[in-house]
């Protein structure tokens, strides 16, 4: 089971978290929402949703149980360089 999750710590979230992320989603987290009362197990959690080059795509506030929430972290994929085309040149 997680403690207390803390800014900049990455999450990934799947049906163990809660059944509203039958697809898993890796989330940056900003700070849990203490204020927010729950049942027990339950926490509030604000972040950003990740996609898979772990860029920020969109700010969340995810309601989850705690003990389904997996610290880990963000799988890099490696991205394919950029193809430059190279023009001929003009001498003279």
């Amino acid at each position: 089971m997680i403690g207390t999750m803390k800014a900049g710590d990455m999450v990934y979230l799947t049906t163990a978290a809660s059944v509203q992320f039958l697809r898993p989603i890796f989330v940056r987290v900003i700070r849990e929402l203490p204020e927010r009362h729950t049942y027990d197990g339950w926490v509030w959690i604000e972040g950003y949703q990740l996609n898979a080059a772990g860029d920020a795509v969109a700010q969340r506030e995810l309601y989850v149980m705690r003990a389904g929430v997996r610290l880990q972290a963000l799988p890099v994929k490696p991205t394919s360089k950029a193809k430059r085309r190279r023009r001929p040149v003009r001498v003279g």
